[in-house]
């Protein structure tokens, strides 16, 4: 199992929200994410703090438009000291491969690349109306071979399809997992879901829980029971 697999979803409004969450949280004990919302609020300055706190940040812009504008995004990523950022493997090869690049010409510290296959609130119905070949774990495991094939550091999937891109992709190749909810928890929006426990055990590497942590009565205390959850499964 990874040191450190669970990421903490920072999905604050606001850079003093995500701030305040952010010291109450251990560097030791978790990473976390930076996502769209609180990019687009707090921008910058927030991951520059988050690193110079000592934050493992994995960066979720889901970056996805043409090759030359990706990979200009990945290198001013990498130059802010993020620890992952992700692109949609969708994008295609051309994309994929600029944004490999783009991070590879940060040297041996660069971020490490994942790609998003497909969104954990996308069911079958979703997927024939955007156009994508189904069933959902077949696309997913598609675009993970794709992101594979184009040398990235791994993908984003819901954890209902871990085992599925274990067996295909063996480590050191990762899967990011989202979507994870605790036992008894509402789902929200997502609509595959899966326990930590079960996430590690089919083959997670690392789980982004956001509200679980984040809206309990006492995020440390939960971050630590699902810690010590994790810390008693077998590494595989």
């Amino acid at each position: 199992m990874q040191e450190r697999p669970v990421i903490v979803a920072l999905d604050a409004p606001s850079f003093e929200a995500a701030r305040d969450l952010a010291d109450r949280l251990d560097p030791a004990l978790c990473r976390v994410k930076v996502g769209k919302e609180l990019f687009t609020a707090a921008g910058p300055a927030l991951v520059d703090y988050l690193v110079r706190r000592g934050h493992s940040v994995f960066l979720d812009l889901k970056y996805h438009d043409i090759p030359n504008t990706v990979a200009a995004a990945c290198r001013v990523a990498a130059g802010l000291g993020v620890w992952m950022v992700d692109v949609h493997a969708s994008g295609g090869p051309a994309m994929l491969e600029a944004a490999r690049e783009a991070l590879e010409s940060a040297g041996a510290g660069r971020p490490k690349l994942i790609a998003i296959t497909v969104l954990t609130s996308l069911s079958e119905p979703d997927l024939e109306r955007v156009g994508l070949v189904g069933p959902v774990p077949q696309a997913v495991l598609r675009l993970a071979r794709l992101a594979h094939e184009c040398g990235l550091d791994g993908v984003v999937s819901s954890a209902a399809e871990a085992r599925l891109l274990r067996a295909a992709l063996p480590r050191p190749f990762l899967l990011v997992t989202p979507g994870i909810r605790l036992p008894g928890a509402a789902k929200d929006d997502q609509v595959r879901i899966v326990t930590p426990e079960s996430a590690i055990a089919d083959g997670a590497d690392f789980l982004v829980i956001g509200r679980p942590i984040t809206q309990s009565a006492d995020p440390l205390r939960t971050l630590a029971e699902i810690n010590h959850s994790l810390s008693t499964l077998k590494q595989t």
